[in-house]
């Protein structure tokens, strides 16, 4: 990540690339839906074929060659045991050109279902996003934790998950310090869930900040101009967490993804 001449126009690539990726067919866009399986007892999910239920660490999918599925590409017979894969670039299942992907979170499983074709992936014109201003590149510092926390916060379903954090995120603006707490990513980058004063206004309700991993002094740069909208802001079937308690910063942060673009 550049921080001198060429970084606006590394920045406009981020943007070009960030435009391409969640536009793809099996993108955000594409979510149609998140069926959890404890709301659908008999295994039955309204809209989809086959019958799935969850059996311990694994679902089990009891289909026959009329319902119009394949696992792994080849149109299976009788039951298959089908561990998590979450994204539709990993699932075993399609029915046609869509993919059905499984996922668990709290011990509770879901099928979710992608359509390239789904109305949100045809109505995406772009995204808005500020201007690129180097004032937004900041010296950061991770301080992380003695242990991880977990919180409970509220998720874009309305149910309370919780939401695990390794440390604090702290950088200056204008002379102040702001903090917000993170959570650390399998390959070692930061991710924060965080609100602004522009929060639900003139930007979406909250967005996500993602730096790098930090370096062995916990020093980090942020640069809030890489600040993203959530899955939520793309498609209502995301169960992405709310901000934290603390996460709110004091200020506007015109910097990053405002929201989607009006058609």
């Amino acid at each position: 990540m550049s921080t001198g001449t060429r970084a606006p126009q590394e920045w406009q690539d981020w943007r070009e690339r960030r435009t391409a990726k969640v536009s793809r067919p099996y993108g955000p866009l594409a979510l149609t839906g998140t069926h959890w399986l404890a709301d659908h007892p008999d295994g039955r999910i309204e809209g989809l074929p086959g019958r799935w239920t969850e059996d311990g660490d694994q679902v089990v999918l009891r289909t026959g060659a009329g319902d119009g599925l394949t696992v792994d590409g080849t149109p299976p017979s009788g039951e298959v045991r089908l561990g998590e894969d979450g994204a539709a670039a990993r699932a075993r299942v399609a029915w046609g050109e869509r993919r059905l992907p499984v996922l668990r979170r709290e011990g509770l499983w879901a099928v979710r279902e992608y359509d390239p074709d789904a109305a949100t992936r045809r109505a995406f014109t772009g995204i808005e996003v500020y201007p690129y201003d180097a004032r937004w590149v900041r010296p950061g510092l991770f301080r992380p934790y003695p242990q991880e926390r977990t919180v409970r916060v509220p998720n874009a379903d309305g149910q309370r998950r919780g939401f695990g954090l390794a440390g604090e995120l702290a950088f200056t603006l204008d002379g102040d310090e702001h903090t917000v707490q993170a959570a650390v990513e399998a390959d070692g980058s930061l991710w924060a869930v965080f609100a602004d004063t522009t929060s639900g206004d003139e930007s979406y309700r909250f967005r996500f900040l993602r730096p790098p991993a930090p370096a062995e002094d916990g020093t980090v740069t942020v640069d809030l101009n890489r600040v993203v909208l959530p899955p939520c802001a793309f498609a209502d079937h995301f169960i992405c967490p709310f901000p934290p308690p603390g996460n709110t910063l004091p200020f506007a942060l015109r910097a990053g993804e405002r929201d989607l673009r009006a058609r």
